[in-house]
């Protein structure tokens, strides 16, 4: 009997080994199989000095003052129509709200769907006290070492030129869409899109316009960046969080320091936003992120392919060391950051009021409610009361990938990168994209960009910069992507 008993217990591990052996091997690629696309003759380096010449506008949206620059847009508004005659000759333009940006492209066949492709005018400003820590000026549309430099070639100048460089070819070229295509250019995106692409959007929908998909700015052709990987990974954004802040504020009577309460304004505070970052909201490999992993899995090797090929087996360990990382954490659940605290202004007065702020990233599935009810939860004080930021986003839709735009747009990855594997992904910060589900059910978020795991903090940060040769490739796929999508799919 004891016998039997070991030997079953002895088989348990091999019939386990047998079967994650078995299910690594049986898990097959999901990538399309697609012949790259023949190099276009394109003068980058004329492009790379149109972008750059495009650097020096700076086009620094604000919340406070949306005025504030309008002089700036009108140049960049100029240079667009002096540098893209065709375009300007041949699409419809309009300017919406400020200084927002709608041309239109007829399509030849009124019944075809149309598509849009977006991107924004406006760039965030450089940190105070970082401008010596940038290697060229900023602002000075550099062309140095294969890289037009300055704020904006990445965040997002660099996807709007790309897009205009590849019409302004396709015409020349005698090329006509049989579907209409809408550029969206928003100029507020960096401080919500509430004035720009909002508006085009319900301008499109007073219209009766429905897309037939939409492509913004978002995740990238990531080089090195993800463990196991041997191939760059291009992802397709198939949706984004939403975005949460709540402020919370604290009353207790002021007093002299000399004679403080057990609890004072500050300590509770305190107290309740360490349980609060103490108790983060549950997550998992669920949703995008299940289906971005068992589409890279295949293309992985050793020990990564195996874990994850099995995630019924290695789920806890895979997610343990996932939460280890804040970016990929972020790809799990709804995060908590911290933000702002303030509470005192002199040292011998005990303040009667604490003040702080908590930013959330809603995780598609989870809502601003439920969000706030995890909130109140975990601060564990009553007397504390919260306040939600009126510019709170739920997250947006969950994009198919069996639609004709993920196609379209999967078939162009693999034709201008044809050494990159191609996987849905989420946005983990916020597009003006989020703003069309008004007006499609299938919104996607991807940037052409090939970016290193050093290039990922020059987004909103110092040395931001496009390479020329990434530049070229850029342009080649949102003119093979235009052509593509007048094709049947």
């Amino acid at each position: 009997m004891v016998k039997r008993v070991f030997l079953a217990l002895l088989l348990v591990p091999v019939a386990l080994a047998a079967a994650v052996a078995v299910n690594t091997w049986r898990t097959p690629s999901r990538q399309l199989a697609v012949a790259p696309a023949p190099k276009l003759a394109i003068d980058v380096q004329a492009a790379a000095r149109r972008l750059a010449g495009a650097i020096p506008f700076r086009t620094v949206s604000s919340l406070d003052n949306p005025s504030g620059n309008d002089a700036e847009f009108d140049k960049l508004h100029a240079y667009l129509a002096e540098q893209f005659p065709k375009v300007h000759a041949t699409l419809k333009k309009e300017v919406v709200g400020q200084k927002a940006l709608l041309y239109t492209w007829a399509g030849s066949d009124p019944a075809a769907k149309p598509i849009a492709l977006m991107a924004h005018q406006d760039m965030v400003p450089i940190a105070p006290g970082t401008e010596k820590a940038w290697s060229v000026d900023p602002f000075g549309g550099a062309i140095q070492d294969g890289f037009v430099w300055g704020r904006g070639t990445l965040d997002n100048k660099g996807n709007l030129f790309a897009q205009m460089e590849a019409i302004e070819l396709l015409i020349g070229q005698g090329f006509k869409p049989t579907r209409t295509v809408y550029l969206v250019m928003g100029d507020d995106e960096e401080v919500s899109g509430l004035r720009g692409a909002l508006p085009i959007a319900e301008l499109l929908k007073s219209r009766g316009v429905r897309l037939d998909w939409v492509l913004d700015e978002g995740l990238l052709v990531l080089d090195g960046v993800l463990p196991g990987l041997s191939k760059p990974a291009a992802l397709i954004g198939l949706a984004e969080k939403g975005y949460g802040t709540f402020f919370l504020s604290l009353d207790t009577a002021p007093g002299h320091s000399s004679m403080p309460p057990q609890h004072s304004a500050i300590g509770s505070m305190s107290a309740a936003l360490a349980r609060l970052e103490a108790k983060p909201m549950p997550g998992g490999i669920q949703g995008v992120a299940a289906q971005m992993f068992g589409t890279l899995a295949p293309e992985m090797g050793g020990l990564n392919r195996v874990m994850l090929s099995n995630l019924w087996l290695t789920g806890p360990l895979v997610e343990g060391q996932l939460e280890k990382s804040p970016s990929s954490n972020a790809m799990l659940r709804t995060t908590t950051a911290l933000t702002i605290v303030r509470a005192g202004n002199k040292d011998n007065v005990l303040p009667g009021r604490a003040e702080a702020a908590v930013n959330f990233r809603i995780l598609p599935g989870d809502s601003i409610d439920s969000v706030e009810k995890h909130l109140k939860g975990a601060l564990g004080n009553d007397a504390i009361q919260v306040k939600r930021y009126p510019g709170n986003s739920e997250p947006s839709p969950v994009s198919p990938t069996d639609s004709t735009g993920y196609r379209a747009i999967e078939q162009a990855v693999r034709q201008t990168f044809p050494d990159a594997v191609v996987a849905p992904g989420l946005m983990t910060a916020a597009t003006d994209s989020r703003h069309f589900s008004l007006v499609s059910d299938a919104v996607y978020r991807f940037s052409p960009f090939r970016a290193k795991a050093e290039d990922l903090p020059r987004f909103h940060g110092t040395n931001e910069r496009v390479s020329i040769a990434n530049y070229g490739e850029m342009i080649q796929f949102y003119q093979q992507l235009l052509r593509d999508t007048q094709q049947p799919q």
